[in-house]
């Protein structure tokens, strides 16, 4: 049963994982659909840069234990 389950395990971590890949960078998106990505998902991680990333949320309810939300700009095509 064991030798059964692991492959299927193993099948599931990776399709998971495979679903939290980055989209296309801010600066190629206009501000409104970078906004509206921050408000539908409630967290996610933007390409903010050639190299940097960073976590934005839409409320404090979404902010890590020791963290709290503050006003943040990222590049985009329209500004």
């Amino acid at each position: 049963m064991i030798r059964f389950a692991l492959p299927i395990l193993a099948f599931v971590l990776c399709a998971t994982a495979a679903t939290a890949q980055i989209g296309p960078p801010t600066s190629q998106r206009p501000c409104a659909a970078n906004r509206a990505l921050v408000v539908k998902d409630g967290a996610v991680v933007l390409d903010t840069g050639p190299s940097t990333y960073a976590r934005f949320v839409n409320s404090a309810a979404k902010c890590l234990v020791d963290q709290f939300p503050e006003p943040a700009w990222v590049p985009s095509s329209n500004n």
